[in-house]
């Protein structure tokens, strides 16, 4: 399986100088990288040949193509070119999103299309936020701040030319909007590359106690505060604990209608899980309507057995949510006692 990163972020806010470092860099050189536009990167000094048309080969190894008709002719096109020997072949795959772009269609199109997701799945999100003009960005453009909601990794660009108090102000928006996303900084040169690519959110044990650590400082913390930005934009984000374990099937069954009739506004759900199924926690990691397979993790993070998750939404207040949930799971849990009396009474006669 092809780990796929997709980089997604606002107009000008330096998707661009991230790509042109992962594309020179040797430790990439098993990577096909899609892009808008080849005059975007400026590939002229990492142009090795040109493979076929809207296909280059980079001197680092790196295979660098456009969209073609759309996302999906694009990548099976790849996997077969590569498959056939006509280019290299690749074990990962970065898409760059136009910045305007909402990535959650991406995420859906690589876990849903039967024939990528046979061969690809999705590894996180990185989406860059300008530090000079990101705070205007959030204000004003719905798109940037939801590029930032879903994302696994926020990388703050620009920093060495930004005030440090502006730098602060724009990471508190963000940490109040995605409080489990990593958020770093940038100069624009030497990107820790290997923290935004290498480690993979949707299959990772490691990531997911990093997230969890998160989600526990939401809880403890800032849960309460409400920022201006996210008022304009109508995004809430709240966390959800339910001591002792809960039905799995039954937290199934509501998560799935629940997406089925607002995954639209539910633009991501994290979380670890204490089931009567399973001795281990699970954790849980979805973007919008896409749900990816849940990861048995090794153990409890910090030995608290205890649900929690974390939602990110826009138009959906945190009260509709936990009652509706505390409704269903209540039911779970009594059809669950009945179920055991009933047993405890069979057994006695």
């Amino acid at each position: 399986m092809i780990p796929v990163n997709i980089v997604t972020g606002f107009l000008g806010s330096g998707k661009t100088t991230l790509l042109r470092e992962v594309l020179g860099r040797p430790e990439y050189a098993d990577t096909a990288v899609i892009v808008n536009e080849f005059g975007e990167i400026g590939l002229d000094h990492f142009l090795l040949e040109e493979v076929e048309e809207g296909i280059l080969l980079l001197q680092s190894g790196c295979i660098c193509c456009t969209i073609r008709s759309d996302l999906q002719e694009t990548i099976r096109s790849l996997q077969k070119r590569a498959g056939d020997g006509l280019i290299p072949k690749f074990r990962r795959l970065i898409i760059e999103t136009t910045g305007i772009a909402d990535p959650a269609p991406i995420v859906s199109t690589i876990s849903s299309d039967p024939l990528i997701s046979k061969h690809f799945y999705l590894a996180n999100i990185v989406c860059t936020v300008d530090g000079l003009s990101g705070a205007s960005s959030l204000a004003s453009a719905p798109e940037a701040f939801k590029q930032a909601a879903v994302a696994d990794r926020i990388l703050v660009t620009k920093s060495d030319l930004t005030e440090i108090d502006i730098l602060v102000k724009i990471e508190k928006t963000l940490r109040h909007l995605n409080p489990t996303a990593s958020i770093q900084r940038s100069s624009g040169a030497e990107f820790d590359t290997k923290h935004l690519f290498s480690q993979d959110v949707f299959v990772s044990n490691a990531e997911a106690e990093d997230v969890l650590t998160k989600l526990d400082r939401h809880l403890k913390g800032s849960a309460s505060i409400q920022d201006p930005l996210k008022i304009l934009h109508d995004i809430s984000s709240f966390s959800l604990e339910f001591p002792g374990s809960i039905d799995w099937i039954a937290f199934g069954v509501w998560l799935t209608a629940t997406l089925h009739v607002h995954g639209e506004n539910i633009l991501r759900v994290k979380g670890i899980l204490n089931t009567r199924e399973s001795a281990e926690p699970v954790f849980i990691n979805g973007v919008q309507h896409t749900m990816h397979p849940p990861i048995h993790m090794d153990r409890w993070p910090n030995g608290e057995r205890t649900s929690r998750i974390i939602f990110i939404t826009r138009g959906i207040k945190k009260d509709i949510v936990q009652r509706s949930l505390h409704a269903f799971l209540s039911a779970a849990d009594k059809e669950y006692r009945q179920n055991e009396l009933a047993d405890l009474t069979t057994f006695r006669t």
